[in-house]
């Protein structure tokens, strides 16, 4: 089987270098404790929404399945906590319609020690075994993308995979958590990984981090000793906004390019956040459901920011104030869901963590005022937003189609569908369009139009 090399030092082309603003990565992950009532969403995933299998008035355990399904593109949630379901109804999202929610009020005495599972020896299990143990846990993608693990792994009968590639980059600005995770859980993520590569029939795995994460080399590299693997690697990349992008990374680690509308298993690769396999490093062995996942709490509005391991459900006004963000200030700051660039803003402190939060981030109204105060400007073909996209397309004049409506013409001449929204271009836009959203709008256009036919 033929190897691509590591590639010492290198990058993508294009790319930005926005200001790191990473202090949290110094403070250990903290847990914060149940909230008065979860909120779990039923559709918290790409893919179909489970069934609610819990009743009003029934009591849970932590980590008891409450939502299963059948569906193969679909994840079961566990309870994020031992409690008793008030109500099964539609509450509110981050996406912001009112999805189907199982809400929980925790016992007063719950604790987050007793989590139900049976541990269980892997070492027998063959692979679709472990497909299927993955799939019980209801992970999904903790980068940010929550699609679903299990179907990640699924290696398609006519591709065969020899590297899985982990992605430790965590580019995004303030977001600490991953880098949290790569400290103080590498030996799990070790053996997420080995676990992974069982799945996929991998032969090697590599991490990839940037290189200013120097402690979380040296901690992955040191577990991977300790478990005496010759078939696993840890390689620094360059820092570089967005290095975390799967076609990103893969350039930095191999100089390969994965072709447009392909995805790294046609290279015979398969990527995974580190959070994600950490997680299944701690899941599996111990035969218990995804009931929290840890979360970066940080930005100029918050008090006492740091990584915290976050009950599933936990409305956003409980973890706001619990890292020292007045409530009622709250309601005149900008919250945004994930990182700066590629995040979205919340509109309600009633919306739940989910699976796929990886940061909570709050801005006072002065620190927007840079970019929310300033008008919009029409393109002067500076040529900005070209030298910084790192797929190479041409936001300018994609956006210019966008503002006359030309979504058709934007998705078959200008490849709209290769943007993978990473911002770059609206950042360094001197005329302040906010080019990312009208690709969005655009996408959706064509999404409905494709789906009516």
């Amino acid at each position: 089987m033929k190897f691509l090399n590591f590639l010492r030092g290198e990058t993508f082309a294009r790319g930005i270098h926005p200001p790191q603003n990473k202090h949290t990565a110094r403070t250990p992950i903290r847990r914060l404790p149940f909230a008065p009532h979860l909120i779990v969403p039923l559709s918290q995933h790409i893919g179909k929404a489970p069934q609610p299998i819990v009743r009003v008035g029934q009591e849970v355990v932590r980590g008891e399945p409450i939502a299963k399904t059948s569906d193969w593109l679909s994840v079961p949630h566990h309870a994020p906590a031992t409690g008793v379901v008030t109500a099964i109804e539609l509450r509110p999202t981050a996406r912001g319609p009112w999805t189907e929610s199982i809400v929980i009020r925790p016992h007063a005495g719950a604790t987050q020690e007793d989590v139900w599972g049976v541990p269980r020896d892997l070492s027998g299990l063959d692979a679709s075994e472990i497909l299927q143990a993955v799939w019980d846990t209801g992970m999904v993608g903790l980068g940010g993308a929550a699609f679903p693990t299990h179907a990640k792994l699924m290696v398609p009968k006519q591709a065969k995979v020899h590297t899985l590639v982990v992605n430790g980059c965590e580019c995004e600005p303030y977001l600490t958590c991953d880098h949290r995770v790569m400290l103080e859980k590498a030996p799990e993520l070790v053996l997420g990984m080995q676990l992974a590569m069982r799945a996929t029939g991998a032969v090697r795995g590599i991490v990839g981090v940037e290189d200013n994460k120097p402690d979380a080399v040296a901690a992955i590299q040191a577990a991977i000793d300790a478990s005496q693997a010759d078939n696993l690697f840890v390689e620094a990349v360059p820092t570089k906004y967005p290095q975390g992008s799967e076609k990103m990374l893969l350039m930095a680690l191999f100089g390969v390019e994965i072709p447009s509308g392909a995805l790294p298993v046609s290279l015979g690769m398969v990527m995974n956040n580190v959070g994600t396999l950490a997680a299944l490093g701690q899941l599996l062995p111990a035969g218990q459901g995804l009931t929290e996942r840890v979360v970066t709490i940080a930005g100029p509005g918050v008090s006492r920011p740091g990584d915290y391991r976050v009950p599933l459900g936990t409305p956003i006004s409980f973890v706001l104030e619990w890292a020292g963000v007045n409530k009622n200030s709250a309601n005149a700051c900008q919250l945004v869901l994930g990182g700066p660039m590629m995040g979205q803003s919340v509109a309600s402190l009633d919306t739940p963590v989910t699976k796929g939060v990886s940061g909570i981030l709050v801005f006072q109204p002065e620190d927007m005022a840079d970019r929310d105060g300033r008008a919009t400007y029409p393109c002067i073909k500076c040529g900005e937003c070209v030298e910084s996209c790192p797929m190479g397309l041409n936001p300018s004049t994609l956006g210019m189609l966008a503002a006359k409506r030309e979504y058709e013409l934007m998705g078959q001449r200008y490849h709209l569908g290769d943007c993978f929204e990473c911002g770059c271009c609206t950042y360094v836009c001197p005329s302040n369009i906010p080019l990312v959203q009208q690709f969005r709008i655009a996408k959706q256009v064509l999404r409905e139009k494709a789906s009516a036919a």
